[in-house]
């Protein structure tokens, strides 16, 4: 087991088997150095078991909780491609996107569920530059997807 997922063990929590895509496109790519993943779902088992928008049918506190989920998710694209997560130097960009209610404006709050995730799991290295984007709609009525960019060491 790799320092990360100890660490995500220490959390209570579990890598997860990588997502399905749900279109053509594959979950991550490496090119050079860096790790991008596809935007991710917080997707359980194969499925979406929460739907809507933040703000109407889902609350902040889940949503949050689902883009945590989203992190998982996107750590196990990472590893899918490089093997081992404890070759991440530095998570360099969390993108967000986050279906919203009309007067919902609270997506950085949501997002920082995967981001505080991040940063616990890799301290220092887990610091990173991020947007939080507010939408009316994502694929399969999902609340929340996030993506990540990270710099990897060979």
């Amino acid at each position: 087991m790799s320092a990360v997922e100890a660490k995500l063990a220490a959390l209570g929590l579990e890598l997860p088997e990588v997502a399905a895509p749900l279109a053509s496109y594959v979950p991550a790519v490496r090119t050079g150095d860096y790790v991008y993943t596809a935007g991710q779902l917080p997707m359980v088992d194969g499925s979406l078991h929460v739907t809507g928008k933040v703000g109407a049918e889902v609350t902040p506190e889940e949503a949050k909780r689902l883009a945590e989920r989203c992190a998982l998710n996107a750590l196990a694209a990472i590893k899918s491609v490089i093997g081992d997560l404890d070759k991440v130097k530095r998570v360099v960009k969390v993108v967000g996107f986050v279906a919203s209610a009309p007067d919902f404006t609270g997506q950085p709050g949501v997002v920082n569920g995967a981001s505080e995730l991040i940063g616990k799991v890799f301290g220092e290295a887990g610091v990173h530059a991020r947007s939080a984007v507010g939408v009316s709609v994502l694929p399969i009525d999902a609340p929340v997807e996030v993506e990540f960019v990270v710099e990897v060491a060979d």
